[in-house]
């Protein structure tokens, strides 16, 4: 089964940062056993990373759902479900919006 795009959503700020959301179904396996892929971003306008949110398998020892601040600090986030995901990215880049301006 080839993935299959659930979500996508994009959008830029007033002062020219940009967040994208975009999430996939794909088959269940050891790396998406939620059968679920995710890559949310939110750049500034000179294209550094603000924030991500990702599931990718790259960070075994913190764990499959995590984030990235933009200190680099990698953490790991509570998983229960797309929409909850969606809900928590939205909310913290509005308040990294906020914190900046």
């Amino acid at each position: 089964m080839p993935a299959t795009e659930l979500y996508r959503d994009h959008g830029e700020k007033p002062d020219g940062s940009e967040y994208e959301l975009v999430a996939w179904q794909v088959p269940v396996s050891e790396d998406f056993p939620e059968g679920l892929k995710y890559s949310f971003q939110y750049t500034s306008a000179e294209g550094d990373t603000l924030l991500r949110f990702d599931n990718a398998p790259h960070h075994p020892d913190i764990g499959r759902h995590h984030r990235h601040p933009p200190d680099g600090d990698i953490e790991a986030l509570e998983f229960t479900g797309l929409a909850d995901l969606v809900e928590d990215f939205r909310n913290e880049v509005d308040d990294i919006y906020a914190q900046r301006h």
